[in-house]
Order: structure tokens, then C-alpha cells, then sequence
């Protein structure tokens, strides 16, 4: 039996997905310890920031899976028991495939969790916890949420204010790689739009803040230059893409300084995105007509759009999903019975074998042919039918009508009237 079982951003508290989290350097020990404890062959982990998941093959109650996460993390067993779901065989398969391909995300379509399955996957395999069972499911759930990916936008249209507004840019400007971009602000927001603009091929990226300390690890980390905020308009007129988000309470770029700037530009237009909350940028920049400038406002209307937008496509992925679910059921339910087949065979061929080497003996003896013919057919068909008769005469003593019925599909049986 396939299980997933887990909790997530939707069940949880961030605080208790920071308990329940598993570091990735003691990933390899805590898979190993699992297979012993739980005694299950097959299991991997995966531990995010939104999700702490257990994939497993075997027979392992949720309750023993709750007590094992809850006395390796320290924690009660109250504290899990309302927040957690688990998941069996083609509804677990479902489940991963809509993690794999970013239809459970925080933010629906979001690249990075793919790779982190992947990744998740593989320290298991590198820990000796993962074998056929669970290699076959995972290439399926990885093919299919390719798929999903590929012939869906679920992920193509931004739904983060950061990720909108870099968007925005590349539509001003349709090569970033000769783009001179300046972020303001030291912030997660601000963090996260030097890395979409880093990601999307920035020819030159500079960060500004109040103080050089705050920026400096920031710069490193993106191989951006760094200025302060003073010395901002003297650069101004080189910046083709500006993006500021700090915690001001006042306005730090006005009118005049942007159109200082656009004169020193030629007028070559300049893209703006005020992300702050009071406003860093005059709402008289506006007024200037080469100046492109959205608001907080103006980006919620974006992502609002695109949030509809990709709810519409996660509905195409979910019928994918469906029918490539209910496809791997088929198959894998016709690949189960191969062995009953196999072995059902063989024991007809032992028959046989035995029943033939004995007729053989008795032509050698010099009994007729003809006797020995009918013997050997009477004798494969005794043999044959005892067990399947004995079996199906005890099914009718324990009313067990649905063997019955089964018996008569297999061997194209109809009742019918003496």
C-alpha cells in the first residue's frame, strides 16, 4: 500500500511546520531510523518550509506514523492529531502529483517544490530506502507533473508582487540583459525581486538603502553593486528599471529628481514599481509621460487577473491528472495479477507434465492407445478441477454468492435449466 501523509501550510501553524521540519544533513539518518522503527522497506521524506510529507510503500497505520513524528520531533501527539492527512494508492499518487507540479503550493504553480521532490527522492535512494515500488511511483508522478507543467500555464503568470513586477519590466523592456535595474530597500520583497530580475538575465542590477552595512550582504548575494539613498540621484538618470520597498513614512523619490533624470535619459522611458506601503514614489511621477509607474494597487489588480488565469488552468491539469491516474491504475492492477497468472499456469503445467510422462509409461507398458488417451484426459481434468470444485462448493456453503459469480465470468459459465 502507497501512503502520503503529511501537513502543510493549509493544516498547520507556521510554528508547528517549523517543529515538524527535518534538516537536510540529518535527512539521510532520519530515513534509515524510519525503516527500522516503522518496519516499512520504502519511504521518503519531504521537508519545505510550507509541507513535511512521508511517502511510504507498506502496511504502516496513521497512527503509528503520528507517534513516530511526534516522539522524534518532541512533540504531543494532540498537536497532530487535527492537522494532518493522509493519503492511499491512487489518491496518495494524486496528491504527489498535484505537490510535484505546484497545484498545492502556497502560490498555485510555483516551479521551485518540483525540484524539491526531486531532490527529496533522491537522498532517499541515496539512504538505501527506496526501491522499486517507490521508484516506479515517483518517475510517474515526475513524468506527469512535466506534463502538467508543459501543456498547462499553470506557472506562467506571475502571482507574487515580486515576481509581477518583473514581469511588468520585461514587457517595457524586452531585453533585460541591456537593462540598468535599481532596487531600494533591504527587505524579504525586495530580496526576492533581485532574485526573479537575476533569474531573468539583468544586465546590471544595483541595490540602494540607508546604510551600506544592510545592503552589503544583500549586493553579495546577487553580484549587484550598492549605493545609499543620497547618492541616488546622480545615478538616477542611468536606471532603466527602479523597484523600491522600504519602511519610510515619506516619499524618497519626487518629481523633480525623476525629471532631472529622464532629461540626462533623452527621455528613453523608465519603469516603475512603488511597492511600499506609505509610498516611497510621488504620486506626481505619475504625470510624467515617460514614465511607467505602478503601484501596490495596480499590481494586486495584475496578480488577481493572473491568480484567475491559472485557477482556470489548474482545472485542465486536474483532468490530466485524472486520466493519467486512473491509466496507472488500470496498468498496475493488470501488472498485480501477472503473478496469480504465472503461477496458475505453472501449477497447470506440472499437471500436465506428470500426467504425460505417466501415459508415456503406459504405451511403453503396451496399454492400448486409445485407454491411455482417455485416461490421460480424465486424469488432467480431475486435477484441474478438484481444487477450483472443492473451493467453489465451500463459497456455496458460505453463501458467498460473489466467488460464485466470479467462477462463472471466468469460465464463461450460464445457468441454465435441466
Amino acid at each position: 500500500m502507497l501512503t502520503a501523509f503529511g501537513i502543510n501550510h493549509r493544516t498547520a501553524s507556521v510554528d508547528l511546520r517549523g517543529k515538524l521540519s527535518f534538516s537536510p544533513a540529518l535527512m539521510e539518518k532520519v530515513l534509515q531510523d524510519a525503516q527500522s522503527i516503522l518496519h516499512v522497506r520504502e519511504i521518503t521524506i519531504l521537508s519545505t518550509c510550507n509541507r513535511t510529507e512521508i511517502y511510504l510503500y507498506g502496511d504502516v497505520s496513521d497512527h503509528h506514523l503520528i507517534s513516530w513524528l511526534a516522539m522524534i520531533k518532541g512533540t504531543e501527539i494532540n498537536n497532530l492529531s487535527n492537522c494532518f492527512y493522509s493519503f492511499k494508492d491512487e489518491d496518495a499518487i494524486t496528491h504527489m502529483i498535484e505537490v510535484a507540479s505546484g497545484m498545492d503550493s502556497l502560490i498555485l504553480g510555483e516551479p521551485q517544490i518540483f525540484g524539491q521532490i526531486k531532490s527529496a527522492f533522491l537522498v532517499a535512494k541515496e539512504a538505501g530506502t527506496v526501491f522499486k515500488n517507490l521508484e516506479n511511483i515517483f518517475q510517474f508522478v515526475f513524468s506527469i507533473a512535466k506534463r502538467v507543467r508543459s501543456e498547462t500555464a499553470i506557472g506562467k503568470n506571475p502571482v507574487s508582487v515580486a515576481s509581477a513586477s518583473v514581469n511588468l519590466a520585461s514587457k517595457i523592456f524586452s531585453n533585460l540583459e541591456e537593462a540598468h535595474a535599481l532596487v531600494i530597500g533591504a527587505g524579504d520583497t525586495i530580496e526576492l525581486v533581485a532574485k526573479h530580475l537575476v533569474e531573468n538575465g539583468i544586465g546590471k542590477l544595483t541595490v540602494a538603502n540607508r546604510t551600506l552595512t544592510k545592503a552589503r550582504s544583500f549586493s553579495e548575494n546577487f553580484s549587484a553593486d550598492m549605493i545609499l539613498l543620497s547618492d541616488m540621484p546622480d545615478m538616477l538618470g542611468t536606471v532603466d528599471i527602479l523597484i523600491s520597498s522600504t519602511a519610510s513614512q515619506l516619499p524618497i523619490l519626487g518629481k523633480g529628481a525623476v525629471e532631472t533624470a529622464l532629461k540626462k535619459r533623452k527621455y528613453r522611458p523608465m519603469f516603475m514599481v512603488d511597492i511600499a506601503v506609505p509610498r516611497d514614489i510621488e504620486p506626481q511621477v505619475e504625470e510624467l509621460s515617460d514614465v511607467y509607474l505602478y503601484t501596490v494597487d495596480d499590481l494586486e489588480d495584475f496578480i488577481e487577473d493572473n491568480v484567475k488565469a491559472r485557477n482556470s488552468e489548474a482545472n485542465i491539469a486536474r483532468v490530466i491528472i485524472s486520466d493519467e491516474v486512473n491509466r496507472w491504475s488500470i496498468e498496475n492492477r493488470g501488472r498485480s495479477v501477472v503473478r496469480t497468472i504465472k503461477e496458475f499456469r505453472t501449477n497447470a503445467e506440472k499437471i500436465r507434465d506428470v500426467e504425460i510422462n505417466r501415459a508415456l509409461n503406459s504405451l511403453e507398458k503396451g496399454k492400448s492407445a486409445s485407454d491411455v488417451v482417455v485416461e490421460l484426459a480424465r486424469s488432467i481434468t480431475n486435477k484441474l478441477l478438484h481444487a477450483p470444485t472443492k473451493n467453489i462448493k465451500r463459497a456455496g456453503e458460505e453463501g458467498r454468492h460473489d466467488a460464485i459469480a466470479t467462477t462463472k465470468e471466468l469460465f464463461n459459465l450460464t445457468d441454465k435449466e435441466n
